[in-house]
């Protein structure tokens, strides 16, 4: 390249700047990874501030905890849909607690066991929050997940967590089970092991009665 082809190329670089305008970025820059960037950006962010800001408006519900581990030694976080108030609820302080307990615990195996036990309206996140929540945690909140166990699923649920996993959440789609009731979940995680308030056993035993599960028993 010569002298003047040289100086004509930075000319052109110095107009585009003293315009405002911005040159191309190299090709190896793309929009999504822009995007997984910033949402890694913030996600650093928001674990700082969770780290020293107090959540115990958050904690102290109680709708989201770890209970124990399963069978195969992972650890279990318990959400109990009742005690969350959608409405109601500082929900940027509820993603902070969200990250304050998982983060600690998504670097290795887990699974979550979301009771939908007599839940209304008051109850239910919008889908906007859910995906926002679900873009700002890293890939290893999906990755290290291995099973979501949705309790006393109802129609709606089902019907709804269907549309969410299909079009917004696709790689957790798999696994998603909606169980009936506890004692199937006993099947992976031991009773002992699992602390959930007394209403969901009770409403359980009304729904299902006793011992109505045997994972023993021929099919």
């Amino acid at each position: 390249m010569t002298d003047s082809a040289f100086t004509h190329m930075q000319d052109d670089l110095d107009q585009q700047r003293l315009l405002g305008a911005r040159p191309d970025p190299p090709p190896s820059i793309y929009p999504s990874d822009s995007k997984e960037i910033h949402n890694q950006a913030r996600y650093e962010r928001l674990l700082r501030r969770a780290k020293i800001e107090d959540l115990s408006e958050v904690s102290g519900i109680g709708c989201l905890y770890q209970s124990g581990v399963d069978r195969f030694g992972r650890p279990v976080i318990v959400f109990v849909g009742k005690w969350f108030k959608f409405k109601e609820i500082d929900l940027d302080k509820a993603l902070l607690y969200l990250i304050y307990l998982l983060d600690p615990l998504v670097k290795n195996d887990y699974v979550i066991a979301y009771f939908h036990t007599n839940t209304s309206n008051a109850n239910y996140p919008s889908f906007n929050w859910l995906k926002e929540v679900y873009n700002i945690l890293p890939y290893k909140y999906k990755k290290n997940l291995k099973a979501f166990y949705i309790v006393h699923p109802t129609f709606w649920t089902k019907m709804m967590t269907w549309w969410f996993l299909t079009f917004m959440a696709p790689a957790i789609k798999q696994k998603v089970q909606s169980l009936p009731g506890i004692e199937y979940l006993y099947s992976v995680v031991h009773p002992s092991q699992l602390e959930i308030p007394a209403f969901i056993t009770e409403y359980d035993m009304t729904i299902n009665g006793l011992r109505y599960y045997n994972p023993n028993s021929p099919t």
